[in-house]
């Protein structure tokens, strides 16, 4: 999953983007309101945790402009407002769901996956396909009942081919969805990945290469 961090206090948003990092989600990080901005026009984000009080481009502005866009992002708002006002005020402005300062990390993440099924339509908590079945919350992987360690990029990829539920992803797709924006498009990481992943999840190989297309999970 993809998710943009806008947060003007670097230490905090740097905290926040790693510990998603760790969820295995594709993280950017946005200093001020016109990064988002900049960010949201090239990039296609799941999920964009935004601060309100932003200097420059104020928050309210960005939320507005990615609701105007159409965009598919689902907004969580984060602010040191912790009135009834505030909170009504950011939920009209088209949120999809507001957190106040100072919160829980795990609150927070489990904040993050939520927003992230809903910006698919009818995902389930867990996910399950051809004898596996992956935990986003918990970080766990399963193939006919036998536990599956895996690192994060390799996690990431397989939540997007089980998401796809049988069709084909493309390279260029996971790369987006799985790695931040200083993934460089040319890189090998992908098929990397999913030479790891065909060897860890064992036989019968369940990830096809679909020539031309990308990789499936049948």
């Amino acid at each position: 999953m993809r998710v943009l961090v806008v947060e003007d206090e670097p230490l905090l948003a740097d905290a926040v983007a790693e510990w998603l990092r760790e969820d295995a989600h594709a993280v950017d990080v946005a200093y001020d309101g016109a990064q988002a901005l900049e960010r949201v026009d090239v990039n296609d984000y799941d999920v964009v945790l935004l601060d309100r009080d932003l200097p420059g481009v104020h928050g309210d502005a960005v939320c507005h402009r990615l609701v105007a866009s159409g965009s598919d992002a689902r907004v969580l708002m984060l602010t040191a407002a912790a009135d009834v006002a505030d909170r009504v005020d950011g939920l009209s402005l088209g949120a999809d769901d507001y957190l106040t300062k100072p919160f829980a990390f795990p609150e927070l993440a489990a904040r993050v996956q939520a927003l992230g099924r809903r910006s698919r339509p009818l995902v389930p908590p867990v996910l399950r396909r051809a004898g596996i079945s992956l935990d986003p919350a918990r970080r766990e992987v399963f193939r006919d009942g036998r536990y599956v360690p895996l690192a994060k990029k390799e996690f990431g990829v397989l939540a997007e081919l089980l998401r796809a539920e049988g069709a084909a992803v493309s390279a260029e797709r996971l790369l987006e969805k799985v790695w931040d924006e200083h993934a460089d498009p040319f890189t090998g990481a992908v098929r990397l990945a999913v030479m790891k992943l065909r060897r860890k999840l064992g036989d019968p190989p369940v990830i096809e290469t679909v020539t031309g297309v990308g990789y499936r999970i049948p």
